[in-house]
């Protein structure tokens, strides 16, 4: 599917916080994303060498690695990223989100964003807009006015690739996650908390990552803390766990860890799931177990639904 269809829930401009008079408290995880209070979205990819097997249920020597379909799936994002913050040609993109790509593998580790960008932890979607690594070619299908569909070439933007070796050192992007997001916080005291998505398939090999993840889920602004998502990829063929509310069913420590590590989805962000069919029980985290390439997506789309005020 393409990144559009994909990542149809990012950004809806209809959802706005609910009206309340001084004495109301204002709810959690309702800032609004603005140009003065941007929002900041922050992805840790493995890159450990199990990244290069298929996504659960794929067959054949020729299919996709989740490294590489990965790499699609977040440029997608990127550029549905660039295209909500874009009023008008004229106007230009506007400044909504700050926006950081992590890879951790024990043959790379840090920022992964090429070009113009590499080395930053974190970039403003309007320097995202203008500095891709590269453009490349390829085919859209789009409505032909006669019910049917004609098969357009386009050329989309590439703002990282990712290679897959080594181990996995989750401990340490963790840590210099909150480090890079404890300085956004304080800079952006307003803003909705930074929402990370740590996206992996193995165990940490540089120690227990729980009091990583826990001082990570620490930072936070006057909206509330960070909210860390964990996608365990898996190359399993059953059902995956989508936001369970109790590690009942999972069928190792490792999946029982992660589950405790992710943050508990605050009633905001429930109801936002819950409108898409997901059973996000009181209770619910932010954790998909045995996830194949449309779970992980499906997590990025509604995990991402910030609001924009324009």
């Amino acid at each position: 599917a393409s990144a559009s269809a994909l990542l149809q829930y990012v950004l809806p401009a209809a959802m706005t916080p609910p009206q309340r008079t001084p004495s109301t408290p204002a709810l959690p995880y309702r800032a609004e994303v603005s140009r003065r209070n941007p929002g900041c979205l922050l992805f840790l990819i493995d890159q450990s060498t199990s990244m290069n097997l298929p996504f659960g249920g794929s067959q054949g020597d020729g299919a996709e690695s989740r490294a590489r379909r990965l790499t699609h799936a977040i440029n997608g994002l990127l550029q549905e990223l660039v295209v909500r913050c874009t009023k008008s040609q004229e106007e230009g993109v506007r400044p909504y989100f700050d926006v950081g790509v992590f890879g951790y593998g024990s043959e790379s580790f840090g920022p992964v964003l090429g070009g113009a960008l590499a080395g930053q932890a974190l970039v403003s979607i309007r320097e995202l807009a203008n500095h891709p690594l590269r453009l490349e070619q390829g085919i859209r299908s789009m409505p032909d006015g006669r019910g049917g569909h004609v098969e357009v070439p386009i050329r989309f933007p590439i703002w990282f690739e990712l290679d897959a070796l080594g181990r996995t050192p989750m401990c340490r992007a963790l840590d210099e996650a909150r480090a890079v997001l404890h300085e956004w916080a304080r800079a952006h005291p307003e803003s909705m908390p930074p929402l990370v998505f740590n996206l992996t398939d193995g165990e940490a090999t540089d120690g227990d990552p729980a009091e990583a993840a826990q001082a990570l889920r620490e930072v936070r602004t006057q909206d509330g803390a960070v909210l860390l998502f964990n996608v365990h990829l898996s190359e399993r063929t059953g059902p995956p766990v989508l936001y369970p509310s109790s590690e009942d069913g999972l069928p190792d420590p490792f999946a029982r860890q992660l589950f405790s590590m992710s943050s508990p989805l605050p009633p905001a962000f429930r109801a936002r799931f819950q409108e898409e069919g997901l059973a996000a029980e009181d209770g619910a985290r932010a954790f998909i177990f045995n996830a194949g390439l449309a779970e992980v997506i499906r997590c990025l789309d509604i995990g991402t639904r910030l609001t924009i005020r324009t």
